[in-house]
């Protein structure tokens, strides 16, 4: 397992959820919830300044059926425009489910969904970066696939 600290991206329509890991990559935890729009991406560099991120990883919303949505369009996007800062490597990963796996988990907590919009997105992130670090840690390969900020997304 590489050594390192590690933030899970979440992106949505509406927000972006944000999480780190510990400098060893065994946990995931809440960041923050960034409004997604102007400065978007810059306060993720901020966060990755921060908190001396070396890598992102920024879940994929890939259909049930394995196709590609125009959400996974945004979010490759998206990612093409964090790896294009050049501040930490950026990798993508399989993300089916976990907004709905994050709604459950905060149901079965007892909170309220009315409460809980920005909330749910940081736990999406955590649950796309804990699943990445436990696949690392299973198969000592890093997740997913390496956006090449020459390439975009």
């Amino acid at each position: 397992m590489r050594s390192g600290v590690r933030l899970g991206v979440d992106v949505g329509t509406a927000r972006i959820g944000v999480a780190r890991s510990d400098l060893h990559g065994m946990l995931a935890t809440p960041v923050e919830t960034v409004p997604r729009g102007a400065g978007d991406v810059e306060r993720i560099a901020a966060i990755v300044a921060e908190t001396e991120c070396m890598e992102m990883i920024v879940g994929l919303p890939i259909a049930l059926s394995g196709n590609e949505t125009a959400s996974t369009a945004d979010a490759r996007e998206f990612a093409g425009r964090l790896a294009d800062l050049g501040v930490a490597t950026v990798r993508v990963v399989d993300e089916r489910l976990s907004t709905v796996s994050a709604h459950a988990a905060l149901r079965s907590s007892g909170r309220r969904e009315k409460g809980s919009r920005s909330v749910v997105d940081q736990v999406a992130a955590v649950i796309i970066l804990q699943h990445a670090l436990d696949s690392e840690r299973a198969s000592g390969r890093p997740p997913g696939a390496l956006i090449d900020p020459h390439e975009g997304a």
